[in-house]
C-alpha cells in the first residue's frame, strides 16, 4: 500500500472481480487501523475474486504542495481537502468503498465524508469502525454518529463488544476480527513466569498506564527481583517516568516505541503481560501476547472479555484496580500450573485471528454488497 498522492494501481483481473476501495490512514500513521488496512489490501491482491484499490486518510501532497503539510493548522486543512478530492475524483470506479473509522473528529473528517460520498455516487459504502470510544462517541455526538452511521450499507467491527454497542443505539453490525501476525510472534513454552512484568500500550489516559506502575509498586513489595518493561510512547511518557520515581520504583526500564520484531524479543524476555486499559475494544497487543504464550493479566475495559475469558486465557481484574491487578499478576508467576495453562489456551484461542480465518469474511462481505451496487462504469485503477 502507498500513501502518496497518486493512487496504488492494482492489475487488471476478471471482468466479474469486485471492485473494491478501502479508505483508510496510510502506512505512514503508526497505528491498528493503518495496519490493518495494509494487512487488508496486500492479503486481497491474490484474490481473484477482488481487485482492490486504496485512499488514504492522510494523503501525501505533490511536489511545492507539500510544504502545506509542515505548517501546523495549514496541514489539516490542506491534507483533508487533498483526501476530499481524492474521494470526489475516484470513488466513481469502484462497487464497494470499504471505509476505515475511529471516533470523534476522525470519524468526522474522514470517515463521514467518505461514506457521504460513496452514497452520492450510488456506491455500496461498508463502514469498518474500529474505536473502542464508540459508546461514548455515539452518546454524545447525536447529530453525526447515529445518523451518520445509518448511510452505511453495512456497519463492520472487529469485536462482539462493538456489535453489542452499535445495538443499544438501534445500529446493526457484524463482526469480522482484526487480523494478527501470529507468525511474528511464535510460541515459547514457559516452565514458569519470571517475575518480569510487561505492559505495552500508548501512554494515553484511556491505557491507564498509571495503574499497571502501581500494581507494580505492590508486586515490587513481595517480589523485590521483579523488573518491569514499559513499552509504548504518548503524552502521558514524562507523566509516567515521574510517577514511577515518586512510587520509588526499581528495576524499571521505559523502552519507547518498539518495532513488531523487538516486541516479539520482549515477549519472550518476560514473564506476565499486564494491561491496565480503561477503555478497549480488541487489543491485538493482548492477542500477540497469548500467540507468544505470555500469560496475561488485564482489566475488563470493553470488549477485551469477548477477546479472552477470565482464568481459560488470562487473568481479568476490574479497571483501575491497581491491587488486583497486582494480586493476579502474583498468583501467575506463584503458580507454574496456572501460568502454563493459561499460555496454552491462549495459544489455541488467538488462532481465530490469523488471517486465513478472516479472509474469507471480507470477500464475502465484498460480493454480497456488490450484488446490490450498479456495475462501476470504467475499470477501477
Amino acid at each position: 500500500m502507498a500513501s502518496e498522492f497518486a493512487e496504488v494501481e492494482i492489475p487488471k483481473r476478471a471482468a466479474r472481480a469486485v471492485r473494491v476501495c478501502v479508505v483508510a490512514p496510510s502506512p505512514d500513521l503508526v497505528g491498528g487501523q493503518s495496519r490493518q488496512a495494509d494487512l487488508l489490501v496486500q492479503g486481497l491482491r491474490d484474490d481473484s475474486s477482488v481487485r482492490v484499490g486504496f485512499i488514504p486518510h492522510n494523503p501525501r501532497l505533490p511536489g511545492p504542495f507539500a510544504l502545506l503539510q509542515r505548517v501546523k493548522y495549514v496541514r489539516t486543512v490542506a491534507t483533508t481537502a487533498a483526501y476530499w478530492a481524492l474521494l470526489l475524483a475516484r470513488l466513481w470506479r469502484f462497487d464497494v468503498v470499504h471505509v476505515f473509522s475511529a471516533s470523534y473528529y476522525s470519524y468526522l473528517l474522514s470517515a463521514l465524508p467518505a461514506v457521504a460520498v460513496a452514497r452520492l455516487m450510488g456506491k455500496r459504502a461498508l463502514l469498518n469502525y474500529h474505536s473502542g470510544e464508540a459508546e461514548d462517541h455515539l452518546a454524545n455526538w447525536p447529530l453525526t454518529a447515529v445518523p451518520g452511521m445509518r448511510l452505511a450499507h453495512r456497519i463492520i467491527v472487529p469485536s462482539g463488544y462493538l456489535v453489542d454497542v452499535f445495538a443499544r443505539y438501534g445500529l446493526a453490525a457484524e463482526s469480522i476480527a482484526n487480523v494478527v501476525e501470529l507468525d511474528r510472534f511464535p510460541y515459547r513454552e514457559r516452565a514458569a513466569s519470571a517475575p518480569v512484568f510487561l505492559t505495552n500500550r500508548h501512554h494515553e489516559a484511556l491505557y491507564n498506564v498509571p495503574c499497571a506502575l502501581r500494581a507494580f509498586a505492590i508486586i515490587q513489595d513481595r517480589r523485590p527481583d521483579a523488573r518491569f518493561i514499559v513499552a509504548g510512547d504518548g503524552s502521558m511518557r514524562q507523566h509516567l517516568e515521574r510517577l514511577a520515581g515518586e512510587l520509588g520504583l526499581r528495576n524499571i526500564q521505559f523502552v519507547g516505541r518498539v518495532s513488531t520484531d523487538e516486541m516479539a524479543r520482549l515477549h519472550a524476555e518476560a514473564g506476565v503481560c499486564l494491561n491496565a486499559s480503561d477503555i478497549d475494544n480488541m487489543p491485538v497487543s493482548i492477542i500477540e501476547c497469548l500467540s507468544s504464550g505470555l500469560p496475561v493479566v488485564t482489566t475488563d475495559a470493553g470488549g477485551i472479555p469477548y477477546v479472552v475469558r477470565d482464568g481459560e486465557t488470562a487473568l481479568i481484574v476490574p479497571r483501575n484496580d491497581h491491587t488486583a491487578l497486582a494480586e493476579a499478576a502474583l498468583r501467575v508467576v506463584d503458580d507454574p500450573a496456572l501460568a502454563s495453562r493459561l499460555a496454552r489456551n491462549g495459544r489455541d484461542a488467538c488462532q481465530a485471528f490469523r488471517w486465513s480465518q478472516v479472509r474469507a469474511r471480507w470477500r464475502d462481505a465484498y460480493v454480497a454488497l456488490a450484488s446490490e451496487a450498479k456495475p462501476a462504469k470504467a475499470d477501477a485503477r
